[in-house]
């Protein structure tokens, strides 16, 4: 499972121009689910997520998780995440999910970090869309983070 976050000022989703999920100072998290990803790969990437700091103390260096600053989280399936890229001038998706498990696991993912966040909210784009993504990169600040079999 791959995780792109992202710090943002904001961020938001729209499909079909109707805004479906929005978010001000937190993160944004592309979600890529791969094939052999269960709940544990869930699990361990919100945690991972979560508790991941990112954000600046009084010093300005990133030591603060999400968790610590109580900003809010916008969870988007990303399908393209999962492409094979090592070789050749096109993607290759065989190791992705198929969408089944893939939705099942991405709302996995959105209810277990609900759960786990202490404040803030979490938001979430819809699997299977042709969904516009917009954000404010505070920083600009990503990371790739990877659990399970794509570590």
């Amino acid at each position: 499972m791959k995780g792109l976050i992202q710090r943002v000022s904001s961020a938001s989703v729209t499909v079909d121009n109707q805004l479906v999920a929005e978010i001000q100072e937190g993160l944004l998290l592309l979600l890529g689910v791969e094939r052999g990803d269960g709940i544990r790969e869930v699990q361990s990437l919100v945690r991972k997520v979560l508790s991941y700091r990112v954000f600046p103390d009084d010093q300005g260096r990133m030591n603060r998780s999400l968790q610590d600053t109580g900003g809010s989280l916008l969870v988007v399936p990303q399908f393209t995440l999962a492409a094979d890229t090592a070789s050749g001038t096109r993607p290759g998706f065989s190791s992705a999910a198929a969408p089944e498990l893939a939705e099942n696991l991405f709302l996995d993912f959105v209810a277990a970090a609900s759960d786990a966040l202490k404040r803030g909210h979490v938001e979430k784009g819809q699997f299977g869309a042709d969904m516009k993504v917009s954000l404010v990169n505070d920083g600009p600040v990503t990371f790739m983070l990877r659990v399970g079999n794509s570590s």
